[in-house]
């Protein structure tokens, strides 16, 4: 069985930590949530964690994740609203083992796009976060917003892809809107993933 560190911050409200905490709790999911690990304490994924008894870790700039990830026998790391910097000695030791979700659309290839399922080109939103990216789809009259689920790599928005989801603008979206039903669909594409991984 697969052992998971989940990665979070306070960017957000823990949403994909508890689909994840969730799909191991009915067993769709084949893996043990060993640990919860955060860059802030005010995090409120740190709850949905400890109300599930999973261990969680506050974290800084000065510890070493690698020691904590080997200690714990990690096979799998995800980030999930994770904002610091992956380093690279961290990648290159877990290479092919860290996920991501990012809120656009990655291509297969670095010089290729994805299309939308109207046959538009769909944006990759690179280099763009959370709301600043589901902005870039309304501001960029995009016909589609979408997530990807990826490997970390060396470009780090870009590895080998896992999943997508799209998900289609309304006339009238703001980015609460567009992202709220957005976000329903990155926590089922990330299970998903894991699942194809794990099981």
């Amino acid at each position: 069985m697969k052992k998971l560190a989940i990665l979070i911050s306070d960017a957000g409200t823990g949403t994909n930590l508890q689909a994840i905490i969730d799909a191991v709790k009915t067993k769709k999911l084949k893996a043990e949530i060993k640990l919860v690990v955060s860059s802030s304490k005010d995090a409120y994924g740190l709850k949905r964690a400890e109300k599930n008894k999973i261990l969680t870790i506050v974290v800084d700039k000065k510890n070493d994740l690698k020691k904590i990830f080997k200690d714990n026998k990690i096979d799998l790391i995800i980030l999930a609203g994770w904002k610091l910097i992956v380093p690279q000695s961290l990648i290159d030791v877990f290479k092919n083992k860290i996920l991501n979700l990012h809120p656009g659309l990655i291509p297969d290839k670095m010089d290729d796009i994805v299309l939308n399922p109207d046959k538009t080109n769909g944006l990759w939103n690179r280099g763009k976060l959370t709301d600043i990216a589901i902005k870039n789809f309304l501001d960029k009259n995009a016909t589609y917003a979408g997530s990807t689920v990826h490997f970390l790599s060396d470009e780090f928005d870009f590895g080998t892809i896992l999943n997508r989801c799209f998900e289609k603008v309304l006339p009238n979206d703001t980015v609460e809107s567009l992202y709220g039903r957005l976000k329903k669909k990155e926590n089922k594409i990330y299970v998903e993933a894991l699942i194809k991984l794990c099981n």
